[in-house]
């Protein structure tokens, strides 16, 4: 584990190098070096355009995320737990998932205007599906013994949910969060390029108009640094928290 952790240290700035020595011997725009690509952020970050940009990003990430997650929770352990809700819902849910994010971007674009609530909307709706589907299959692998256990002891619904489902459940939800992020990451820069004058898909739009490449890598590369962020300092240590905290609702369940 070590060992595949120095490696990652040691391909990052290996990596850089390699783009250095090929920017240099392209000596093109449409290639820039990482000095010029590091003034470009830089000069972004002191005008304020790059965190102003990020800051709404960000924002509209975190609300379709929080919409997506609790609206599909919701939905998959309804149909996990019913067959009959399941029957009904399931060929919309198949709709929903093959339906192209692009598509459903620009029917809201239409129907609702280029405004906030139509971004927001577009995200969520692209995102509902796949978590509806990993938390049904959670709800349909609860353990029917540690049930009847609860209802034996007279657990409370709020215990059952508690100590009982989400223990069980915790792993498709790690896993639909991480899967729910990384799309939702590329699905709001879509929306910001086709419908919003602010965030990094619209800042990445305009440096597209003009082919400033150094631009579009300063503003990719900040926002990727922001996710990984995100996942090393928050995702990981949640996932390795609470691991421990479904043995121990098992066990005491």
């Amino acid at each position: 584990m070590r060992s595949a952790r120095w490696a990652g240290w040691v391909a990052l700035p290996l990596a850089v190098a390699l783009w250095a020595v090929a920017a240099q011997l392209a000596k093109t725009s449409l290639l820039p070096a990482p000095a010029a690509v590091l003034e470009t952020f830089w000069l972004a970050v002191q005008n304020g355009e790059l965190p102003h940009h990020l800051l709404v990003t960000l924002r509209r990430v975190a609300s379709s995320f929080l919409l997506a997650m609790a609206l599909g929770a919701l939905l998959g352990v309804w149909m996990g737990r019913s067959r009959l809700v399941d029957g009904i819902l399931d060929p919309l849910l198949v709709l929903f998932l093959n339906l192209p994010a692009l598509v459903t971007i620009i029917l809201l674009y239409v129907w609702f205007g280029l405004v906030e609530a139509a971004a927001v909307l577009a995200v969520v709706v692209n995102k509902v599906p796949n978590v509806a589907v990993t938390l049904r299959e959670g709800a349909r692998s609860l353990d029917p013994k540690l049930e009847q256990m609860a209802l034996v002891y007279g657990f409370s619904r709020w215990q059952r949910v508690t100590e009982v489902w989400l223990p069980q459940l915790f792993p498709y939800l790690m896993a639909a969060t991480r899967g729910g992020l990384a799309l939702i990451w590329k699905i709001v820069l879509v929306v910001e390029l086709l419908g919003r004058s602010d965030g990094i898909g619209f800042q990445l739009h305009m440096a597209f108009q003009v082919f400033d490449v150094a631009s579009i890598l300063a503003y990719s590369l900040a926002f990727i640094a922001v996710v990984q962020l995100i996942e090393l300092t928050l995702l990981q240590p949640l996932e390795r928290r609470a691991s421990y905290w479904r043995e121990a609702g098992v066990r005491h369940a």
